[in-house]
């Protein structure tokens, strides 16, 4: 016979009732030793896990701030605004919450001036005649507003003029290579503080036993110095498995991640900073329509009295910090918590209100076969 699951009894004396298990011992050399394997078996698991996934702690998530400081100095000679020394005030003009940019291309237009003068066809209106033109139209892509006039702006080609800066910024790609290659050997400091909170713990990325001396010389390296927070950006940008002096010439995103995972226990006390890179902006050209990453700047200086300004519209890598990270610290609460879960395991016991009789078959099991008579439990 063979046990079958308990009746629902919805009766109001059934809540003054209590009913234990009936316990079967069988006693078998083979059914004995394969129930204290299994029994071992599952007890080995839980302690394993235990140990491995650290059941036994509490834990925090991190609270982080970043600050970050470049440093290197590059100089170009171009046909196009001749020698030119570019420190970090040039380079890095703008510094943002956990990321900083470093400018690697520029096109730059020169000696603008505000007044009047034929719209760059690819953003401007084609005309041939000035009813072509309509007077203080503005469009979102122009680059000031059309006075109603058709002017030439080549031999072949006529466009409606715009009050705006002239000469207007004609050219649409950046040059090739980047005008700041060697920006791959410029240097930044990542300062990095983070605290957990439910632990009340502090700590930095610049570890309490790095001095001065160290700071001046040290570069980071994964294999030979994993914990100087010094990088050159040629080699955040090679752990990104990229190439420098191609993302320099559109720019775009590179990802420097810092995960910290401590252990704040007594005798396995750890908690260092683990550093990785990664790619963040889609890479392929042909695949996004407005591929890498850039912006406009302008110096403004007076000439004869008159406003004049610089043009750059400068293309670079935007590196954003980013921190992750958890501590872990033993909790008794913790560890009573996942004893009592997983002593689940060995309560798995049956209850029944009937009896089932059934004839034995060997082609089905004995839950599947159709009982020959029920009888109700007695005492």
């Amino acid at each position: 016979s063979l046990p079958r699951g308990p009746a629902m009894r919805c009766s109001p004396l059934n809540l003054c009732e209590y009913e234990t298990s009936k316990l079967v011992r069988i006693k078998s050399v083979k059914l004995g030793s394969l129930k204290w394997a299994l029994n071992g078996v599952i007890l080995l698991v839980i302690c394993i896990m235990l140990l491995w996934n650290k059941e036994y702690q509490e834990y925090d998530l991190v609270v982080s701030s970043v600050t970050t400081k470049v440093k290197g100095v590059a100089q170009t000679n171009t046909a196009d605004f001749g020698e030119v020394v570019w420190d970090v005030v040039d380079y890095s003009p703008n510094e943002e919450k956990n990321s900083f940019f470093v400018a690697t291309n520029f096109i730059v237009t020169k000696k603008q001036k505000q007044g009047k003068c034929p719209e760059v066809p690819h953003y401007g209106t084609l005309c041939r005649t000035d009813n072509d033109c309509k007077k203080g139209l503005w469009d979102i892509r122009s680059h000031g507003v059309q006075t109603g006039v058709c002017v030439k702006f080549d031999v072949t080609t006529k466009t409606c003029e715009v009050s705006a800066w002239c000469p207007i910024e004609n050219t649409k790609k950046p040059p090739r290579p980047a005008l700041l290659t060697s920006a791959e050997n410029f240097t930044v400091l990542i300062k990095n503080n983070i605290r957990f909170p439910a632990f009340n713990f502090i700590r930095r990325n610049i570890l309490p036993e790095v001095d001065g001396n160290y700071l001046k010389k040290c570069i980071y390296n994964q294999r030979t110095d994993p914990y100087c927070p010094i990088f050159r950006l040629g080699d955040v940008v090679q752990g990104a498995r990229e190439n420098f002096a191609d993302i320099a010439v559109e720019g775009g995103v590179i990802g420097i991640q810092i995960n910290w995972d401590c252990d704040l226990n007594r005798f396995f006390n750890s908690c260092l900073p683990k550093y990785s890179f990664r790619r963040l902006d889609e890479k392929e050209s042909n695949r996004t329509l407005y591929p890498g990453l850039n912006f406009r700047f302008a110096r403004y200086y007076t000439e004869n009295g008159v406003e004049s300004r610089t043009l750059y519209k400068a293309f670079g890598i935007r590196f954003d910090v980013m921190v992750f990270g958890k501590a872990g610290k033993f909790s008794i609460v913790q560890l009573i918590i996942y004893i009592g879960s997983t002593l689940s395991y060995y309560a798995l016991v049956s209850d029944t209100n009937q009896i089932r009789v059934v004839k034995q078959s060997k082609k089905k099991s004995l839950q599947e076969v159709k009982p020959l008579s029920l009888h109700p439990r007695k005492v």
